[in-house]
């Protein structure tokens, strides 16, 4: 077997030079055998990670001890990152961390990863070592745990979560029935994950091609009610589908209603993705109405409070509730039909500055808006002059 043209870069190269007994692990040999486009390159390498950092080093690499506790290094030539750990296996696991030691046994290594089509790894000469028979789950669509995926599910509580957004992007037809038995028995210990690390993966899963079939998985097994109890139906992302955009996605699959500001403090979203989230369900409080005039007016008084969402992003969110309502309509605005005005026209002028100025440039907005955002510059810079001199 051939490596994958990534693989033969210098950077990956050298590694394999540096590191003879070397592999590629991983995501990168599953996307390659998958006919994926490859995003990062993992590598494998048996010895303690001092030593295999010393022998990096020497090749010429800068090298960072990203995960050192857990045997990995972060490896960067020509600008290129390169993730290398040490062979390992676990001799303790309390469902979120590991203590491991090395080891050189590539087997042992593999039978400690998660599914079998992460548990692959390809050598210098381009040989695939396949354990677990991950190639033929990857061809088959079957998201597989390597052994007893009780097991691993005690190990790593997140394991549940990934199964689903792997089911997403590589599953095909009926899920694992061994695996989903398992994830429904681990649903209690779910509340020990930490908040980071359930919405690192909740926004993975948003970011799949079509992530509503494991979002219904999800729920029937009891991990999305466990997660993310204000979820709505998974029908509601068919609005939303044509993009990738994990928050847009999610905001569509929340219900008008939710309490946004305690889902973010349970999950510690952003300032900023709390704002686009807002920004967002801003929508929920209007009804859909079939008046030109009053839609205008809508949207123009939407995009004025609420800046971090663009208008069509709000029409799709309010689509994923009212699929028949006419929110293509309710943001007719043309593009950059925003209020013309600013304190700087203000001034030119000759208006004075201060409050006053900035309380008759509020009143201009609202005007503009109750006539449908239709104004141009010169009618409202015409207004504002008007009402000062009042």
């Amino acid at each position: 077997m051939s490596l994958p043209p990534a693989l033969l870069a210098p950077a990956p190269q050298a590694v394999f030079r540096a590191l003879p007994r070397a592999r590629a692990v991983g995501g990168c040999v599953r996307d390659w055998l998958a006919g994926l486009p490859l995003h990062d390159l993992d590598m494998a390498a048996p010895g303690p990670p001092q030593a295999i950092a010393a022998a990096l080093e020497a090749a010429g690499f800068k090298v960072f001890g990203t995960g050192l506790a857990h045997g990995t290094v972060t490896a960067v030539l020509d600008h290129l990152p390169i993730e290398v750990t040490a062979l390992r296996r676990d001799v303790a696991t309390d469902g979120r961390h590991a203590t491991v030691e090395w080891t050189d046994d590539w087997q042992e290594d593999a039978a400690r990863r998660d599914f079998t089509i992460n548990a692959m790894s390809l050598g210098a000469d381009g040989a695939l070592h396949d354990h677990f028979g991950g190639a033929a789950d990857l061809r088959a669509g079957r998201v597989r745990f390597v052994g007893d995926a009780a097991i691993r599910l005690r190990e790593d509580h997140l394991r549940a979560l990934r199964f689903f957004r792997f089911q997403a992007r590589y599953g095909r037809g009926a899920p694992d029935a061994a695996a989903l038995e398992a994830i429904r028995g681990a649903v209690p210990l779910l509340a020990r994950l930490s908040a980071e690390r359930v919405w690192m993966e909740l926004k993975r899963l948003l970011e799949a091609p079509d992530p509503r079939g494991a979002l219904a998985l999800m729920a029937g097994s009891g991990v999305l009610g466990a997660v993310l109890p204000e979820a709505g139906s998974p029908g509601r992302l068919d609005p939303v589908l044509d993009t990738r955009d994990p928050l847009l996605r999610l905001a569509a699959l929340l219900p008008p209603g939710t309490d946004l500001a305690s889902l973010s403090a349970r999950l510690r979203w952003s300032g900023a993705e709390l704002a686009r989230m807002r920004a967002l369900h801003d929508v929920a409080a209007l009804e859909p109405r079939t008046d030109a005039l009053a839609r205008r007016r809508m949207a123009a008084r939407l995009r004025a409070r609420s800046p971090a969402a663009a208008p069509g992003e709000v029409a799709r969110v309010a689509a994923a509730e009212d699929p028949q309502g006419p929110w293509a309509a309710l943001f007719d605005l043309p593009a950059g039909a925003d209020f013309p005005l600013q304190g700087r026209d203000a001034l030119a002028a000759g208006l004075p500055p201060g409050p006053a100025l900035g309380r008759l440039l509020g009143e201009v907005r609202e005007w503009w808006i109750a006539g449908g955002a239709a104004a141009g510059r010169e009618q409202c810079l015409a207004e504002l002059v008007a009402r000062a001199r009042a």
